[in-house]
């Protein structure tokens, strides 16, 4: 499969581009920026055609990898879709329900696979895990913790991130908590409360539809020795905590890569794919309106 790459910032640096050019099953074609210096130095790196239009990407690709902004993501992957390329997407996939909603359309009018890339859906250890415990059921309840150090720690190459600074924890972690709670707890009912705090804090508890509860705490203004990230499940079978994982973001990219791959060959869809990315927008819109609505 012909593939293509949308985007030249950090992660695309240190996450989809070295997935993609380590990849046996997919030809790294080209990439694509909104910066034609920044994408000639990555395409340089590994050995690909810079590409000036994105138009003339989509023609001479199947698929596409997107390590964009939301906003400019949703925009580019309709266009992708429409053009007939598959879809490998970052989360989150949009900031508004709108958007989000426009990429799932259009996926599934064009006939094109997609895969949102979530991180920990795509380790080893954690994607077993999350998969043993939804085939045990019975939870009570659930606590996640996603916490980061990027604005209050030093160097991170995200702390310039224009859309993170705006956006914050809740749309650039929230998408991993839910990606890990979604499968095992089940359909959130309702966000039952939004709060505040330190920073860009944000503390969530959520009602599902099968009767178990769970409260999120995600932040990128922690401070350093206090980051990491946790799940906590509490029900008929105790309790149990979320792995952690020895595998990085390029193994997990490439994991990603192999689902959408295998995602068209079979033509069964992706339980990462742009409809269950749209699902998690729309939480953390409603998670939103009620944090703008306690000022």
């Amino acid at each position: 499969m012909r593939i293509g790459l949308l985007g030249t910032g950090p992660w695309a640096q240190l996450a989809h581009a070295p997935a993609l050019d380590g990849h046996a099953e997919v030809d790294f074609v080209g990439v694509w920026g909104r910066r034609a210096d920044a994408a000639k130095e990555l395409a340089g790196r590994h050995g690909i055609r810079a590409y000036d239009d994105v138009d003339a990407l989509f023609a001479e690709v199947d698929a596409v990898a997107v390590a964009l902004p939301p906003a400019v993501q949703a925009e580019l992957a309709v266009r992708a879709a429409r053009a007939g390329c598959h879809l490998l997407l970052d989360k989150p996939l949009a900031t508004t329900v709108g958007q989000g909603r426009a990429v799932a359309e259009a996926a599934t009018d064009a006939g094109v696979a997609s895969v949102v890339f979530f991180t920990t859906r795509f380790q080893p250890e954690t994607e077993e895990w999350i998969a043993e415990q939804a085939a045990a059921g019975g939870w009570f309840t659930a606590h996640a913790q996603w916490l980061g150090s990027v604005f209050s720690g030093a160097d991170s190459p995200f702390a310039n991130s224009p859309w993170r600074r705006e956006k914050g924890a809740l749309w650039d972690v929230g998408p991993h908590a839910l990606s890990v709670l979604l499968p095992v707890l089940g359909e959130v009912r309702r966000v039952a409360a939004a709060a505040h705090g330190p920073g860009d804090t944000a503390h969530l508890v959520l009602e599902h539809a099968g009767g178990a509860s769970s409260a999120l705490t995600l932040s990128l203004t922690a401070p350093a020795a206090a980051a990491g990230s946790g799940v906590e499940l509490r029900g008929e079978s105790g309790v149990t905590r979320l792995p952690a994982s020895a595998h990085g973001a390029v193994p997990a990219f490439a994991r990603a890569t192999d689902a959408l791959l295998a995602t068209v060959r079979t033509g069964r869809p992706h339980p990462c794919d742009a409809a269950f990315g749209l699902r998690v927008t729309e939480i953390l819109a409603e998670a939103d309106a009620l944090l703008a609505a306690a000022g």
